[in-house]
């Protein structure tokens, strides 16, 4: 048995083009995961399995987890072994923090090394499964380019902390690209210099291009956006296609603080400090 990290990720800044031939839209993004993570617990069985706790996610053929196995064994054209998983799920779904494609970067890890398959499989059918998963692999802070295949690791050391606040509500991603389109590709409001942490000034102004789109669907998120700023006393940025927000803040004790005063009709409310790397094995 193993048992395998999965963090949430935050996308610091997230600039967006305009959809190409391919009919997807070429992103920049500064991303960083955070020590929010899921747990994945995996051996050998005599059938595939996967069981849930934490949230009510699909245990078939739709989830992730098994996208990620099908993958892997489609690359090394094998059928066994049979993987029995149970993924106890604490980063809030739905959300653009990344969660399934991290339980998916996991698997991958883990379903190799079960199966005595090369890391380096993994890691090169990654892209396939999902646009954040390559860099979930890794982790840490990275500029992602492209559709998420490309990563260029970003050597800073982190000096702050961040709340993360999810809204009560939803927001589809594809519904999302698809108003940033109609609403003709308009830009994120930056955050720039002194209102970032000093770690990420060189790299600013930082912000979320899709904001604007995900505020025309659910208007309820700028009330949400302009409360969090005034209770953080900072900067609030969407992260992803939404509608988590986080904040920065100088430690953990401060960040501690800001989520205690977060409103309760959050589905979710997290302190955390960034993390060095992703997807990873716990001891034994």
């Amino acid at each position: 048995m193993s048992r395998w990290e999965a963090p949430a990720k935050i996308n610091l800044s997230l600039r967006v083009a305009e959809a190409d031939g391919s009919g997807l839209h070429p992103l920049r993004s500064l991303v960083q995961t955070i020590e929010w993570c899921d747990l994945l617990t995996f051996e050998e069985g005599d059938e595939d399995q996967l069981t849930i706790s934490g949230a009510d996610l699909p245990e078939e053929g739709d989830n992730l987890i098994w996208k990620a196995v099908t993958a892997l064994r489609s690359a090394v054209g094998i059928k066994q072994p049979f993987f029995d998983i149970h993924l106890d799920k604490a980063v809030a779904v739905a959300a653009g923090l990344g969660g399934g494609s991290s339980d998916a970067a996991a698997t991958l890890f883990a379903a190799a090394r079960l199966a005595r398959v090369s890391p380096a499989v993994a890691e090169a059918v990654a892209p396939s499964v999902g646009a954040d998963v390559p860099f979930l692999m890794v982790g840490g802070t990275a500029w992602m380019e492209g559709y998420g295949e490309t990563l260029s690791p970003v050597p800073v050391e982190p000096d702050y902390a961040v709340v993360v606040v999810v809204p009560p509500f939803d927001l589809e991603t594809a519904a999302v690209y698809q108003t940033w389109d109609r609403l003709d590709r308009p830009q994120g409001i930056p955050v720039v210099g002194r209102r970032l942490p000093p770690s990420l000034r060189p790299f600013g102004p930082l912000g979320n291009d899709l904001t604007p789109a995900a505020i025309a669907l659910q208007p309820e998120l700028d009330d949400w956006i302009a409360d969090m700023a005034d209770l953080f006393d900072g900067p609030v940025t969407m992260t992803g296609s939404g509608p988590a927000l986080f904040g920065y803040f100088s430690d953990l004790d401060e960040a501690h603080s800001a989520a205690a005063a977060a409103p309760s009709q959050a589905r979710a409310t997290v302190a955390a400090v960034p993390r060095r790397n992703g997807a990873a094995q716990l001891p034994d």
